[in-house]
């Protein structure tokens, strides 16, 4: 082996350690806000609790109306692949909860024609928000710190911020939310 070719070998390994590193720091699990240990809502969460969004069909959907349930916020586009294939998933732990005082909630990143013909074909049993392109930024202020998609944070019957995960959502993510109270 001559020096150019371990010169190479040596900069890639650095460089794949390096992307390994900054992804693992990305989309690690990320501690909640310590105002979940208190049950009081941190600022972010105030503030969210305070917002309004619309329907696909219009209608005004108040954040305040799912307050005193657990609430599962999942901001997803009909674009996304994970998004779109873990919507099933959150319509039956919705159907299945909600009598239990859990409630769910997906935040559209996307247009809403796209969302109204989207929903056309696949219903969803739980409301609907349209957040637009600036839902990426009300992620990221819940702690979606790459702000990709698919994004789920849960907060508790108080309205504190209780877990964050970006990715899809699996059955295990579930039970354990539902246990949160």
């Amino acid at each position: 082996m001559n020096r150019r070719n371990m010169l190479y070998g040596g900069t890639a390994l650095a460089a794949g350690l390096a992307g390994a590193s900054v992804a693992w720091w990305k989309f690690r699990p990320h501690d909640v806000p310590a105002a979940a240990a208190t049950g009081r809502p941190d600022a972010a969460s105030q503030a969210f609790w305070a917002l309004n969004f619309d329907t696909p069909d219009g209608a005004n959907l108040a954040m305040s109306s799912f307050q005193g349930k657990l609430l599962l916020v999942n901001f997803w586009a009909t674009w996304c692949p994970p998004c779109i294939e873990e919507l099933p998933l959150l319509d039956s732990f919705y159907r299945q909860n909600q009598a239990q005082g859990v409630a769910v909630l997906g935040l559209a990143v996307d247009q809403p024609s796209a969302v109204r013909n989207w929903l056309k074909s696949k219903p969803l049993s739980f409301p609907v928000g349209m957040a637009g392109l600036s839902g990426t930024e009300l992620s990221k202020s819940l702690g979606n710190l790459s702000g990709g998609l698919p994004f789920s944070a849960v907060f508790g019957r108080s309205g504190e911020l209780l877990h964050r995960k970006t990715g899809k959502v699996s059955p295990e993510d579930l039970a354990a939310w539902v246990q949160l109270r």
